[in-house]
């Protein structure tokens, strides 16, 4: 077995793990950190919008034009008056986005266009773009995004329970704010392409959240019958025993996705992968973190409210001070009182085969048995 395949054994078992539930504090303050510089850059540099949503033209110029992108976008800028979006096509010509201009206007933007760049007017194509259609697709995205959210929180409060829906819920929101405000600080194009890729992450983050709350909900069945662990601690053994599945997921996931913005926006030059494969990236990387470090933690803090959780974390934590008083080791008092679901997976008391019988002695170093 491979170290990774050891080690999420030894994570579900509870040999070993981290305390995530304990030191929640902390991912509380990250997550409150990176979700105020979010908002601030949201509030302060506003998204770049693509032309979809504000209106304005599209201009293509000829195969293997001689002038470069940084060219290009200078002559559209000082045609047009608005600021301009210039890409390179694989054949070699240009594609020329002026966001916000009169369509009236468009025509003479694309004679001037030809004139600068050296080509003839009928071969600089020109393309009008309505704001009403993107409007209408952000419309219908923020529709369908209320309905997803309404029907999450409903099935999880009917599958699990209330608290669990409101962490997921919260989570969920945590994802979408951060891929938003990453979106405004690098300031890269909103297109259709970015609403698509911003309700695809939603599935992926609930997706992990909920693997983590199932096991959760199968290690809390009759909890309050036992004194060996708190509601917090059983979480955080959920956390850990779907940890290695959770990392995997995410890398498997992440690896393609970041193929697309790194390599093919990147590298290659592809810029309107960046459009889709950045709310990929950072939404996936986002719903990852909260499952993880939100949402259970979260529900956790919830239920410890609950005066049975209490009671149950004031007999816990007797029982071990007791231990400890009679010099037995906390640890073996908290494992000597196991889950009803963890029976079949505890070592049994004698070694040897589970079926047979064990013999007590009768009196000292005698076997059972008639006496001769």
């Amino acid at each position: 077995m491979s170290k990774l395949g050891t080690l999420g054994a030894r994570l579900h078992r509870g040999e070993v793990g981290y305390d995530f539930v304990g030191n929640r504090k902390i991912w509380y303050g990250i997550s409150i950190l990176i979700t105020i510089t979010a908002i601030v850059g949201l509030a302060v540099r506003g998204l770049n919008m693509g032309i979809e949503f504000q209106g304005g033209a599209v201009f293509t110029t000829p195969a293997k034009t001689a002038a470069s992108v940084s060219q290009a976008e200078k002559y559209a800028e000082e045609a047009s008056g608005h600021d301009a979006i210039v890409q390179k096509l694989g054949n070699g010509s240009l594609r020329i986005q002026v966001a916000g201009i009169d369509t009236n206007k468009a025509d003479s933007v694309s004679a001037e266009l030809a004139k600068d760049l050296g080509v003839a007017e009928k071969d600089v194509t020109g393309e009008l773009v309505g704001p009403s259609w993107g409007e209408q697709i952000a419309n219908k995205a923020w529709q369908g995004l209320g309905i997803f959210l309404v029907l999450v929180v409903i099935y999880l409060a009917i599958a699990f329970e209330w608290r669990m829906a409101l962490a997921a819920f919260v989570a969920l929101i945590h994802d979408i704010t951060i891929t938003v405000g990453i979106y405004a600080l690098v300031g890269f194009e909103v297109t259709p392409g970015t609403v698509i890729g911003l309700l695809t992450i939603l599935g992926y983050s609930l997706y992990d959240t909920v693997v983590v709350f199932d096991s959760l909900k199968e290690q809390t069945k009759d909890i309050t019958k036992q004194t060996r662990w708190t509601y917090s601690e059983i979480a955080n053994r959920s956390i850990n025993s779907t940890l290695v599945r959770s990392i995997n997921t995410t890398v498997v996931a992440l690896l393609p996705v970041a193929g697309l913005l790194f390599i093919g926006g990147g590298f290659l030059g592809a810029g309107m992968l960046n459009d889709i494969s950045l709310s990929l990236f950072v939404g996936l990387a986002a719903g990852a973190y909260s499952s993880i470090f939100i949402a259970t933690p979260l529900v956790a803090d919830l239920k410890e409210r609950e005066p049975q959780m209490k009671a149950l974390k004031k007999r816990v934590l007797a029982k071990r001070a007791q231990a400890a008083t009679q010099g037995a080791s906390p640890n073996a008092e908290v494992t000597d009182e196991p889950l009803d679901d963890d029976r079949e997976d505890a070592a049994p008391a004698v070694v040897g085969p589970r079926d047979q019988p064990v013999s007590r002695s009768r009196g000292r170093g005698r076997p059972s048995g008639k006496r001769r």
